[in-house]
């Protein structure tokens, strides 16, 4: 999106060594309450760049998913056809930066939305043969020497709230047939990577082009950035930011005071916030996230002794659409 409007910021002061703030702090997250730091991650919403995977590989990350648009961007922008999926989609990819290597997946958009928004209205055992149905044919139509790895991922929070009983009846279902079935086999990426190594039908890794920058949202960045609504949000959190990079430099804060506003501009940092602003979702949604991200804002300013801007008690947006499941999804595509 060359063209969008952007914020008058001309970027996030210190963006990159935030992010990989945040990462180190997942990885430690992860590790504190698993025993092992995570083999790969999926960034919020799938969003993803190049330079975004090099702080992920540079941190040890094994590998990385996201969107069918993406990849699909990606490789037109690399003179690459993208008219059948099977010659593209169903394989892991391989980043390489500075000696590091890490693997990327990239989700079936159209199977995934059918988990997501449409399955929800189907019986539970006719949406569970629908969908084993769907992957028994990209196995026939695929190479016979190569077996095809079909990556599903969706919203992990939101979808079940629509499907009766939270799902159950589809998930019992969905479970039973695929461990019943002969040809089809689930695997954690970590799993498949090992596999992928020891058995000779499994897709080699193919070299990943130069990441046309987006999310598996509409393969773009534009449910966060882009709107008016959505760019001045970006321009408060960037002048907060420039006045907590002021503060930690003057040395007037106590290490503990220091730590508590850290943690405070982590919070600021989220990636819903800028999700919500806008015409595109519900005003009593908008109106809410709306007055936690001033108030988040405001809490930094005061951690770091000082006032918070007067701007920072006017509303951001007001909302006002009507969101499919509420705002709180998208689909793969448009």
């Amino acid at each position: 999106m060359p063209d969008a409007p952007l914020p008058q910021a001309d970027a996030y002061p210190g963006g990159q060594a935030r992010v990989a703030a945040h990462v180190v702090q997942a990885m430690n997250c992860h590790a504190s309450r698993f025993g092992h730091a995570p083999h790969g991650f999926w960034p919020a919403e799938g969003a993803v760049s190049d330079a975004t995977l090099a702080v992920l590989a540079e941190e040890g990350c094994g590998w990385i998913a996201s969107g069918q648009g993406v990849l699909a961007n990606s490789l037109n922008q690399a003179g690459r056809a993208t008219h059948d999926k099977l010659n593209y989609l169903y394989r892991p990819y391989q980043f390489e930066h500075q000696g590091q290597r890490m693997h990327a997946f990239f989700r079936d958009d159209q199977l995934s939305d059918l988990i997501g928004f449409e399955y929800s209205q189907w019986h539970g055992e006719d949406a569970a043969r629908h969908f084993v149905a769907q992957i028994e044919q990209i196995g026939r139509n695929a190479s016979h020497d190569q077996t095809p790895l079909v990556s599903i991922i969706l919203d992990g929070e939101n979808a079940w709230e629509y499907y009766p009983y939270n799902g159950f009846y589809f998930f019992d279902a969905l479970y039973g047939l695929l461990e019943a079935h002969p040809n089809i086999h689930t695997h954690t990426y970590h799993d498949y990577l090992r596999l992928n190594q020891l058995r000779t039908d499994c897709v080699a890794p193919a070299p990943l082009p130069p990441l046309v920058a987006g999310s598996w949202v509409y393969g773009n960045f534009a449910t966060w950035i882009g709107s008016r609504d959505k760019n001045r949000a970006w321009d408060l959190l960037c002048a907060a930011k420039r006045s907590f990079d002021a503060v930690m430099a003057s040395g007037h804060l106590s290490a503990a005071e220091e730590a508590a506003a850290e943690q405070q501009l982590c919070s600021c940092e989220s990636s819903d916030w800028f999700w919500w602003f806008g015409d595109d979702n519900p005003s009593q949604s908008v109106q809410s996230f709306d007055r936690l991200f001033r108030h988040n804002l405001s809490a930094l300013y005061r951690l770091l002794k000082l006032l918070p801007p007067a701007e920072l008690a006017v509303p951001i947006s007001q909302g006002g659409g009507h969101a499919e499941a509420g705002g709180t999804m998208r689909r793969g595509s448009a």
